[in-house]
């Protein structure tokens, strides 16, 4: 499973409560200040690539901090607690509505503040009070509601209408085991695979409406943003090319008409299905729309060695 949207609850420390104490002999106050709670940190890190592990435990907290000591010691301070997140992770704090894109070129992220320690009874004392019983509790930790979504950083996304033969082509540029079956929506969700140094993503495909959620919706689309080159996937299978082209076209430009700026290549797949004259045809049809177009089929090594090389 790839969770790429969480949220969760994360709160700072809570800060040690102050002490009451009095010097043996001389009687005097000496309880000193609670420690401060920890802090909750955000860092970016390549070690993670989902957000998985807060799908299960939506809620964390800092450490709270030691109560004061006698002999106008402090309590300790408690320590931070960091969270390690995939890169270009975005946190959408759900009540200011700020929003921080997480890099691994940045400081940690600080989200809650620990509570502050509270006073002992020492800082109570007065002229006419010289053995106050009075201390101060540790204040409670920020506490916020935070959403995180993860948009890949892929070099190339392959989209398309569901079943255009995304998952095979990846499988076959690449080491990816991505699932394949013959019916709509086998990808639930994203699938990586490496080719020459280059990220390749098969997103999810889409439907028309997918930008208004029908489908697999936004769950797509936002995964685009961060691509360089898309590769369009559209099957010789299909009895109006042109129409499955603007489906996805149409949604891409409804959800970010920034996605339409970016490099596109046209794919015309599983060519194995049909006849050479046909493959012509259906690629002239194709170059009508303006851009590169590209016929293969994951069954011919040398039209996947001649996409490659132009990949590279």
């Amino acid at each position: 499973m790839f969770i790429d949207e969480a949220v969760i609850t994360v709160q700072g420390g809570r800060g040690g409560n102050g002490k009451v104490a009095f010097f043996p002999k001389r009687g005097g106050p000496c309880g000193g200040f609670g420690g401060a709670g920890g802090n909750v940190y955000f860092s970016a890190s390549h070690n993670h690539i989902n957000l998985n592990r807060f799908f299960k435990v939506r809620e964390y907290a800092a450490a709270d901090g030691a109560s004061g000591e006698a002999f106008l010691r402090s309590g300790k301070n408690a320590k931070d607690l960091i969270l390690q997140l995939p890169e270009n992770t975005t946190v959408i704090d759900l009540e200011s509505k700020t929003e921080t894109v997480l890099k691994t070129s940045n400081s940690p992220l600080l989200v809650c503040r620990g509570g502050k320690g509270g006073a002992g009874n020492e800082k109570y004392k007065t002229s006419t009070r010289q053995t106050p019983r009075k201390f101060q509790v540790g204040y409670d930790g920020e506490k916020k509601r935070i959403k995180l979504i993860l948009k890949l950083i892929a070099d190339i996304g392959l989209i398309g209408l569901p079943n255009a033969g995304k998952s095979s082509l990846l499988n076959a540029l690449t080491k990816a085991q991505a699932k394949v079956a013959a019916y709509p929506f086998t990808t639930l969700e994203p699938n990586l695979g490496e080719l020459d140094r280059k990220i390749i993503a098969d997103i999810p495909g889409l439907i028309e409406g997918a930008s208004t959620g029908k489908g697999l919706g936004t769950k797509f689309l936002k995964h685009v943003e961060k691509v360089r080159l898309l590769l369009h996937c559209i099957s010789s299978e299909s009895s109006d090319l042109e129409k499955d082209y603007q489906v996805v076209i149409d949604e891409m430009k409804k959800y970010n008409s920034i996605l339409l700026e970016k490099k596109q290549i046209i794919l015309l797949t599983k060519t194995d299905l049909i006849t050479f004259s046909e493959v012509k045809k259906k690629t002239k049809i194709l170059e009508k729309i303006g851009t590169k177009v590209i016929a293969l089929s994951i069954h011919d090594d040398k039209s996947l060695e001649n996409l490659a090389e132009y990949l590279n």
